[in-house]
């Protein structure tokens, strides 16, 4: 099998400040393969790959491409397509405003570019033998997300790729279009290219691979052949937990009470969003805490700002306690008491150069309208307040909010909220990247705030935090709602044979 090997990544070790991103990684990919490269956020995927095309330097290893003596040097991306590696990227990264041929020869320093005839007669060929349908001449805007990436991959072969590294291709696009896509995979695998995929999509990894990498925390979990590796097995290595580990790790079960008469807060009915994500159905009760769980990638964000009117709702009803209310945009959640704290607390959360003060009344500001600005006595109080009341360590509130340490600018957003009364609040992600001891805190504040009579629901990563703060979870996989688990159901061995389609 050595003579098959095209790609060999060896001790592989890259860091950045205070973060060692890769720890003696191994990586090896044969000609006519489809190797999967999985892992949870943070695991080294991007890492592996950057240092692959040389976007990033490595600090330490090897790297062997087949027809070379010696391991290579790649030290640009320039580099990386001379060695024969090419990369097609969940972004389309061509030129929309030119024409399909246009896009496969920009760049090149080819004399066919030079030609029109020339270029689109040999564009036509590539896309005819790829069975790719598209025109030469037609403009790359006009072709669907799916076609634009088989023209990319187009381009890829045609500079005689060795080695195809498809990076979450499949996110935009329609089953039919991944459908397409997985046939000209399959084309090209015949063909002898060895092809490297990145997804989150665990059904069309056993669809298409032929084997799977796992990496976990920047260290290679190892390399399994796709029969020898059953989807439950697989979620339990990119997630660090072995069933072993699970099977009666959960002695006590949170519980919620639901009273006679009581309707939801929130009841959604077929909601879709322009996400991607599968009509969906979901409540939660006053006083209740639920969550969704899956792996990353697997839609649970996607729920939550669907809900709360973060995406575009295509379809699908939403009911504030009993009654139809429209929320396509957040403000129509937030008049409906709704409060979302977002995954991306810098992107999406903080306003980095305004005060700590300033971060916490802004939603109620926009509520009341800044046509009617609170007072500077009626802001300290608010920001004061909940200062207070969440222990935000900050010098004083005219603090700019990104001098605070993370979980500081986390209660920040909490305390932004909480200060607009929700009867419905969605924390997705609240304690990553924060301390032990804060992550503690926010886990009790959800307890007591739902045992108040708040409905919250809970989004995390770690599905240890999920069992201590949730008492019913609805499993995510590939976009699809797949389960929905309490009681005595909610346990690690649950969630991960549900997560991988009920395998045990």
């Amino acid at each position: 099998m050595k003579d098959k090997v095209v790609l060999e990544m060896k001790n592989i070790h890259k860091s950045f400040p205070g973060v060692r991103a890769l720890q003696g990684v191994d990586f090896t990919l044969c000609e006519g393969e489809i190797h999967a490269l999985m892992g949870e956020n943070g695991a080294g995927k991007s890492t592996l790959i950057k240092v692959l095309t040389g976007v990033y330097g490595k600090d330490e290893g090897q790297i062997f491409i087949k027809g070379k003596e010696e391991a290579v040097s790649i030290k640009s991306p320039e580099e990386a397509q001379k060695a024969g590696i090419s990369t097609v990227y969940q972004e389309i990264t061509l030129c929309p405003n030119l024409t399909v041929a246009e896009n496969m020869y920009i760049g090149r320093g080819s004399s066919v570019y030079q030609n029109w005839k020339k270029m689109n007669g040999a564009a036509t060929k590539i896309l005819q033998s790829l069975d790719i349908q598209a025109d030469a001449t037609q403009e790359l805007a006009s072709c669907s997300l799916a076609v634009q990436q088989m023209v990319a991959i187009a381009r890829a072969v045609d500079m005689d790729c060795k080695v195809l590294i498809l990076d979450e291709p499949t996110s935009s696009l329609d089953e039919q279009e991944v459908e397409k896509l997985f046939k000209l995979m399959r084309d090209l695998k015949a063909r002898g290219v060895g092809i490297i995929f990145v997804t989150h999509f665990l059904d069309q990894v056993y669809e298409v691979c032929d084997k799977i990498t796992v990496l976990r925390d920047g260290k290679l979990v190892g390399e399994y052949e796709i029969a020898d590796l059953p989807r439950v097995k697989l979620v339990s290595k990119m997630l660090g937990k072995e069933l072993h580990e699970t099977t009666g790790e959960k002695k006590e079960h949170l519980t919620y009470e639901k009273k006679s008469g009581v309707v939801p807060v929130i009841e959604t009915e077929n909601l879709h969003s322009n996400t991607g994500i599968k009509p969906f159905d979901f409540n939660i009760y006053p006083g209740e805490v639920n969550g969704f769980t899956g792996l990353l990638g697997s839609g649970r964000s996607e729920c939550v700002r669907a809900i709360f009117g973060a995406d575009s709702v295509l379809g699908g009803t939403v009911k504030k306690n009993g009654k139809v209310v429209k929320i396509s945009k957040p403000m129509d959640a937030m008049k409906n008491g709704i409060g979302y704290l977002p995954e991306d607390r810098k992107v999406d959360g903080i306003i980095g150069d305004l005060s700590v003060r300033e971060n916490i009344i802004i939603a109620l500001q926009v509520l009341r309208g800044f046509f009617r600005p609170f007072t500077k006595a009626e802001a300290n109080k608010f920001a004061d307040e909940y200062i207070k009341l969440l222990g935000i360590k900050t010098a004083s509130a005219n603090t700019p909010i990104k001098s605070l340490s993370g979980g500081n600018q986390q209660k920040c957003i909490l305390a932004r909220w909480l200060l607009t009364h929700p009867d419905y609040l969605i924390l997705d992600e609240p304690t990553r990247g924060i301390d032990i001891g804060t992550k503690t805190e926010i886990q009790k504040l959800v307890l007591k705030l739902a045992s108040e009579g708040m409905g919250i629901t809970f989004i995390s990563s770690e599905i240890d935090e999920m069992l201590g703060t949730c008492s019913r979870l609805i499993v995510m996989r590939d976009l699809n709602v797949v389960g929905e688990l309490s009681g005595e159901e909610l346990s690690q061995s649950m969630i991960m044979n549900t997560i991988a389609g009920g395998e045990k």
